[in-house]
């Protein structure tokens, strides 16, 4: 009962409570007068990422990747995807069929965090777990900023790789600002993120499909998609 409340006042209390300006969701981009920027929500059952055009200032901002071999400006790349999550279950279940006790563990009690980067060629935004964000200049490098102030930085100034930990060729692990639960886990991030935007969201998302409902239910103007798709 004290769970199903939670959840529902979750949703149903947006955050910010009032908003600055209004932002055109849509599945794909539409047609404006004013320069706009187009970001991308990606779901799945458990999680959401952040897709972010590949564009050359977006490229440059994002080019400590290439130090650790993954070229942000190599042929093809369409997006530049970033997510936020717990250490353990993040780095260590690629795929469900590698679900471990250990890091589940971690991930409902206190996990250190990690930022998640990898690149895309182009992203089909006809698919249900695809959302198309179009934001105003000024909105988009907010949430860029936000995006890039989750990486835990060396002496230097640069974000911190954890070697050796990735999927495939194409992403990489980086050490992360906060701690992880998952009360306040990943889905509460992007919704924070997505609020540097000017997004609404509801007040507490901890999951995909609560995010995308708050997402609807306090952008009334926009319609949203959400299915959910095995990780």
């Amino acid at each position: 009962m004290i769970i199903a409340l939670a959840v529902g006042l979750g949703i149903l209390i947006p955050r910010p409570l009032f908003a600055s300006a209004p932002v055109n969701i849509a599945y794909a981009a539409t047609s404006v007068d004013t320069p706009r920027r187009t970001v991308l929500i990606l779901s799945n059952s458990i999680h959401t990422d952040i897709a972010l055009p590949a564009t050359p200032d977006v490229v440059e901002r994002f080019s400590f990747l290439a130090a650790s071999g993954l070229d942000p400006a190599q042929p093809g790349v369409a997006y530049i995807i970033a997510g936020w999550g717990g250490r353990s279950f993040y780095i260590e279940t690629p795929t469900w069929s590698e679900l471990k006790p250990g890091p589940v563990f971690k991930a409902l009690s206190v996990d250190r965090s990690v930022m998640h980067v990898s690149v895309a060629g182009p992203i089909d935004r006809e698919r249900a777990s695809v959302t198309a964000v179009e934001l105003d200049e000024a909105s988009f490098q907010r949430m860029l900023q936000a995006i890039l102030a989750g990486f835990s930085l060396d002496d230097g100034g640069k974000p911190v790789v954890i070697a050796g930990a990735n999927y495939g060729m194409y992403d990489l692990f980086f050490e992360a600002e906060g701690w992880f639960n998952a009360i306040v886990g990943c889905n509460v991030w992007t919704a924070a993120t997505l609020r540097q935007g000017g997004l609404k969201t509801g007040w507490w998302t901890p999951l995909p499909r609560l995010l995308s409902l708050s997402l609807a239910l306090h952008n009334p103007d926009h319609r949203f998609g959400y299915s959910p798709v095995a990780r």
